[in-house]
C-alpha cells in the first residue's frame, strides 16, 4: 500500500518527498516518480518534518520510529508522524505518549480499501487527531483518499478501522458459509449472488470479495492474506475486551481464519476460508456432494 500512496503525494502534494523502505524494489519504481530514496528511517528523520508510515504490524512501527536506526534517533527533526497502519489501540496511545517525549505529534489515519485505491488515490482515511491538526492535513491525506474520516482524538481512528475490518471480515465469513450452503443444497453460486445482490443481504463485500472471489474461488496471495485478516480480529477482540463486550461473531471468525493458517493458507487472501467451511461440509465447487 505504501509505494502508490507515496506515488500520490509525489505526483498531488508538490512538495519534496523522501522515503525509505525495507524493499529496496518499491524505493526504484518511486526514484523514477521523483522521490528521493534515503537509507533507512533514521535519515528520513533527519530529513523530514512531517512523516507517513505505512507498516504491517505494531512491532515494526515500534521499530521504524523508536528503534536504534528509526525515525527519532538524535538529530531529527520530525514534528508530526502519521501512522496509516492498523494496530491496537492500546499501542497507538503508547506511541503517542513516547513520540510527546520528543516533541512529535503522533496521529493514527490508518487506510481502508484495496490495493487498486491505493494506487487510484481513493483511499479511505479513519483520522485520530485533534481537529486543527487534522485540518491542516486534510490536504495531503486528500492527494491519497477520495474520502478522509476525522475519528475523535488520538486513538479513534484506530477503533474506527479495526471495527470496519471485524464486520468486513465478519460479512465475508457469512458469505462463504452463504455460498458453501447453498452448493450443498443445489443452488448455483451465482444465482444465490445475483439475488442477494438485488435484495436486503446487498453489501461491498458481497460484491467485490463474494462476487470477485468467493465465487470463482480465487485467493491470490499479496492481497489482504488470512494472517492479517486474523490479526484484525484479534486487535477486534482485544478491544472487545477492553470494554467489557463478548464479540461472539469475532471469536468464530477468528477461529476460521486460525483454521486456514494451521492448514496453510496463511498467506492466501482471506476468503480462502470457504476451502475449510467446504471441505469441512464435503461441499464440490459445483455444488455437488464429494461424500
Amino acid at each position: 500500500m505504501g509505494e502508490p500512496m507515496c506515488a500520490n503525494l509525489l505526483a498531488k502534494s508538490g512538495l519534496p518527498v523522501c522515503g525509505a523502505d525495507y524493499d529496496p524494489a518499491p524505493l526504484r519504481a518511486l526514484e523514477e516518480r521523483g522521490l528521493e530514496s534515503l537509507d533507512g528511517a533514521s535519515a528520513v528523520g533527519a530529513h523530514a518534518d512531517l512523516v507517513f508510515v505505512c507498516v504491517a504490524n505494531a512491532d515494526q512501527l515500534d521499530e521504524a520510529c523508536f528503534g536504534s536506526g528509526g525515525l527519532l534517533v538524535n538529530g531529527h527533526r520530525v514534528r508530526v508522524i502519521v501512522d496509516c497502519s492498523t494496530t491496537s489501540v492500546e499501542r497507538t496511545r503508547e506511541f503517542a505518549r513516547r513520540a510527546h517525549e520528543f516533541g512529535v505529534i503522533w496521529v493514527d489515519a490508518p487506510v481502508a480499501r484495496m490495493r487498486e485505491a491505493a494506487r487510484n488515490g481513493t483511499l479511505l482515511f479513519m483520522v485520530g487527531a485533534d481537529a486543527r491538526l487534522y485540518e491542516s492535513l486534510s490536504p495531503l491525506l486528500r492527494c491519497m483518499g477520495s474520502d478522509i474520516v476525522h475519528c475523535g482524538p488520538s486513538g479513534s481512528g484506530q477503533v474506527v478501522k479495526i471495527l470496519n475490518n471485524k464486520v468486513l471480515i465478519e460479512a465475508v465469513h457469512s458469505l462463504a458459509e452463504a455460498l458453501a450452503i447453498a452448493r450443498g443444497a443445489g443452488v448455483d453460486g451465482e444465482v444465490l449472488f445475483d439475488a442477494l445482490g438485488k435484495g436486503s443481504a446487498d453489501s461491498k463485500a458481497l460484491r467485490f470479495q463474494g462476487v470477485k472471489h468467493l465465487l470463482p474461488g480465487d485467493f491470490p496471495p499479496r492481497t489482504f492474506a488470512a494472517a492479517y485478516a486474523r490479526k484484525d480480529m484479534g486487535l477486534a477482540l482485544e478491544l472487545a475486551g477492553d470494554v467489557h463486550v463478548e464479540a461472539q461473531c469475532a471469536r468464530t471468525t477468528a477461529a476460521i481464519l486460525d483454521e486456514a493458517i494451521a492448514a496453510g493458507y496463511g498467506a492466501d487472501y482471506y476468503p480462502v476460508i470457504l476451502r475449510l467451511i467446504e471441505a469441512g461440509a464435503n461441499v464440490g465447487v459445483k455444488g455437488e456432494s464429494t461424500a
